[in-house]
């Protein structure tokens, strides 16, 4: 054995030294935030488990109920739910719990209750779990002032009103991304350990990428800015040599990718979904807030996409998120075309 090397690796910052470090930072923090976010870090760790078990464990195959997204939903999909749910309640640091796979939020009874709402995804790309496609766990936090009874109210508020959020994708390593308003850091599970380690401190996107990514299945349905942008992407005017295309059909995926390597994330409304198909709370609010955080820029075709105010809890929104630079180029399409339009 190298006695050496392995206590070299307690020196490592782990997840939950980091979070500490970033609390001492704020003298009158009682540890609410770092509680919860431990709670949200022990779910990731079961639902991970429960991942890579999935083809030996029969957790694979639909358990016969429909979620209210109409999705069919895995076993995997009610296991991670009800994980998140216990883990985030008895953290007693949560009031409302919106999730993607419950129709109605969840309110905390009151003897367990705390200042913090949590929007989650259990596990986003569900459907991706026969073919071993990484999946992942997305979720953003507020933080409620005062201590009124909880109402949906708490919830619907834009995404620049979120204290944290992070996304955890169960991939060829299991990685865990976190901002809490400061910056984005990746940290990724040492299975021997246990523990998450920082491996990716300070993540940022690069301006300008060479990948785009989106489902051109639906290009016959996209509107005119879109399909100039992917046309400019496949065939530039600039001399420029074309931007590549990767697309997993797992948001976390995607964006995961994204976030490392730069480039565009894009899933637009069309003619068929006006809207897109990507949930606001706890698709586009917590991924757009990262990229925020990472440098890049997130857009819905309107306007910001952390400035939405969501109307329902599972409302819907096209999105345009990645390398600012990218993303600047679908925003001034937009524009042109509204200017034509008026």
């Amino acid at each position: 054995m190298d006695h050496a090397a392995d206590a070299q690796r307690t020196d490592l910052m782990t997840i939950t030294r980091f979070v500490l470090n970033e609390q001492s930072k704020y003298p009158e923090s009682r540890g609410d935030f770092t509680i919860l976010l431990s709670h949200i870090v022990l779910g990731c760790k079961f639902v991970c488990s429960a991942v890579n078990k999935a083809g030996l464990a029969k957790l694979i195959g639909l358990a016969g109920e429909t979620n209210v997204q109409g999705e069919e939903q895995k076993k995997l999909d009610v296991l991670s739910n009800e994980v998140f749910i216990k883990a985030l309640v008895s953290s007693g640091r949560t009031c409302i719990l919106v999730s993607e796979e419950d129709e109605e939020p969840t309110y905390v009874e009151p003897s367990r209750r705390g200042r913090y709402s949590v929007v989650f995804d259990p596990l986003d790309g569900s459907s991706n779990i026969d073919c071993g496609v990484s999946i992942g766990t997305i979720f953003g936090i507020y933080h409620l002032n005062d201590s009124h009874e909880p109402n949906l109210e708490d919830v619907l508020q834009p995404g620049k009103n979120m204290v944290a959020a992070g996304y955890c994708l169960y991939g060829s390593s299991c990685t865990l991304v976190l901002s809490t308003g400061t910056g984005v850091n990746g940290f990724t599970l040492d299975p021997s350990l246990g523990e998450f380690i920082l491996t990716h401190p300070d993540l940022k996107v690069p301006k300008k990428g060479k990948i785009y990514s989106v489902n051109e299945g639906n290009a016959k349905n996209w509107d005119g800015p879109t399909a100039k942008y992917v046309e400019n992407c496949k065939f530039p005017t600039d001399g420029s040599p074309p931007k590549s295309l990767r697309y997993v059909g797992s948001m976390v995926a995607d964006v995961h990718r994204t976030l490392l390597y730069g480039g565009i994330f894009l899933y637009p409304g069309d003619k068929k979904s006006p809207n897109g198909k990507l949930r606001v709370l706890y698709e586009v609010f917590p991924m757009a807030f990262l990229m925020e955080e990472a440098g890049g820029q997130a857009f819905t075709g309107k306007i910001r996409a952390l400035e939405l105010v969501p109307k329902t809890i599972h409302e819907r929104s096209p999105i345009f998120l990645g390398s600012y630079d990218d993303v600047e180029e679908i925003k001034a399409l937009y524009a042109a075309a509204a200017a034509e339009n008026k």
